[in-house]
């Protein structure tokens, strides 16, 4: 005979800014019977899972922090990987939520029971039930890999920029980059002075915006320290500056003039080269793909061991990559920098009330309310969902607002004494209704490319069409009419 599923308040998925900070502001609420379930060994999300040399954040540092929780110590403007990791460390210590973290532990399947008004969690340490089931697994967390001829024949070296090999030395070797995202902008420069050649394959060209990373002084580190309110004040005029991204966004297209300017300076200053400028000049709206901050990556380009190839892939041979007009590369290593999976593989592991997962729903339509509830998911609440991410702010500003959502919406259940919370169709569709219309003239859907922003079919993927201050007041307190709330 079996014994009995252990069961929870509240289970969370996934321990990354997003969980560690909804942990933090669930125990200041009272809220202590609660899991938080995490398949590595170490908390941290992207930022343990990303090591690639010169990963670092394109956020500045003082918006990519908890505003309950300021960093005065950062070391530069932009917070490189193993310091935003060791912030996240230091915040789960300081607030005690190591204790509520299950390390090693992957939710393998989660299903609303309609009878006993519960999920059921299948892990891979056994089965736990819960009253509230919260998803802050994240959107950057599978590697994409190319779909190209022959690639499993290459006989070299070759892995994603998510699983980068550090034992493999990059000295002498010819290393083909596949990809010109976020990732590859920032390893590029890197890993350029170490190879004897570089072939990078630009499908198209980002456009790169001067970054102006510094080093912070011990100065200015003891004022922000001795002196909170200059930190506040800081993050303030950050917020703006950023917050501005929304102006060529989904404002006026005719405002991406000043910003595509910046880009085409740093273009003309950094790349001698006037062939290799019009090839890495972007032939789009700056905003219809993610902008890049950077200072080092164009003049890396710009160097003899490196070519720029924007001709498609025609195969992959065993020492080699041959491109679509016939030209020939030989390479023994091959890195690819392609990004990640639209949807991660964890959302079909979520199956609401009628058994339809959430990778299922998401395949339709991007659809949620507000990116943090579902119809059709009782007692689900999420984090950075569909239209719950900006694309002019800080994703920690928009998970902060979510997580503010969701403990007052708990809050709520709890004085209720509800054992039932569950967002009413009519909302949603009224909400994604709302999101098409405010949709149809953004840079993101009409800017001339195509990227991880849209649909196959062209529409908002899910970025939130507004001012994200704007999506803080709507999230500011539990919208108790919305919703379906029972005690069975």
């Amino acid at each position: 005979m079996s014994s009995a599923a252990e069961h929870r308040h509240i289970v969370v998925v996934g321990a990354g800014f997003s969980g560690i900070g909804l942990a933090v502001r669930l125990r200041e609420a009272g809220f202590d019977d609660l899991l938080i379930l995490e398949q590595a060994d170490d908390l941290g999300g992207t930022w343990r899972a990303n090591t690639y040399p010169g990963c670092a954040c394109d956020v500045p540092s003082p918006l990519y922090s908890y505003s309950f929780a300021p960093n005065p110590d950062w070391s530069r403007t932009y917070g490189t990987q193993p310091e935003i990791l060791e912030y996240l460390r230091s915040v789960a210590v300081r607030f005690d939520v190591i204790r509520h973290i299950r390390f090693g532990t992957e939710m393998l399947d989660a299903r609303w029971d309609d009878g006993r008004s519960h999920w059921r969690i299948e892990t891979s340490r056994g089965t736990v039930t819960a009253d509230f089931l919260v998803s802050a697994t994240g959107l950057f967390a599978e590697a994409k890999y190319p779909d190209l001829p022959g690639l499993d024949t290459f006989a070299g070296t070759s892995f994603h920029s998510l699983h980068w090999d550090h034992d493999h030395d990059m000295t002498g070797r010819r290393v083909a980059v596949i990809g010109t995202g976020a990732a590859a902008v920032q390893f590029i420069p890197r890993i350029q002075p170490q190879v004897a050649g570089l072939v990078v394959f630009q499908r198209s060209a980002p456009w790169i915006i001067p970054r102006l990373d510094r080093r912070t002084s011990r100065l200015e580190r003891l004022l922000l320290r001795e002196f909170p309110p200059a930190g506040a004040a800081m993050r303030g005029g950050w917020f703006l500056a950023v917050e501005s991204f929304g102006l060529v966004g989904f404002v006026d297209k005719r405002f991406r003039h000043p910003f595509e300017m910046l880009g085409k300076l740093q273009l003309l200053r950094q790349v001698r080269d006037a062939a290799l400028r019009r090839r890495l000049t972007p032939d789009y709206m700056i905003g219809c793909k993610r902008a890049l901050f950077s200072d080092a990556y164009l003049p890396a380009l710009d160097r003899p061991n490196v070519d720029v190839v924007t001709d498609g892939i025609a195969q992959v041979r065993p020492r080699s990559i041959v491109t679509r007009g016939g030209a020939e590369y030989p390479v023994d290593t091959i890195i690819h920098g392609t990004g990640f999976c639209a949807l991660p593989s964890a959302f079909e592991r979520f199956a609401g009330r009628e058994g339809l997962s959430i990778a299922d729903l998401y395949s339709q339509q991007p659809q949620s309310y507000l990116g943090t509830t579902l119809a059709g998911f009782p007692n689900f609440f999420c984090t950075l969902g569909p239209f719950g991410a900006a694309g002019n702010q800080s994703a920690i500003f928009m998970i902060e607002s979510q997580i503010a959502y969701i403990v007052d919406a708990l809050s709520t259940a709890r004085r209720r004494s509800a054992r039932r919370v569950e967002l009413k169709p009519g909302v949603q569709d009224a909400f994604l209704d709302e999101m098409a219309r405010r949709s149809v003239s953004t840079v993101w859907v009409s800017g001339g490319c195509t990227s991880y922003y849209q649909t196959p079919d062209g529409r908002n993927a899910g970025l939130y069409p507004n001012w994200s201050f704007e999506y803080r007041s709507r999230t500011r307190q539990f919208d108790l009419d919305a919703y379906t709330i029972g005690s069975t």
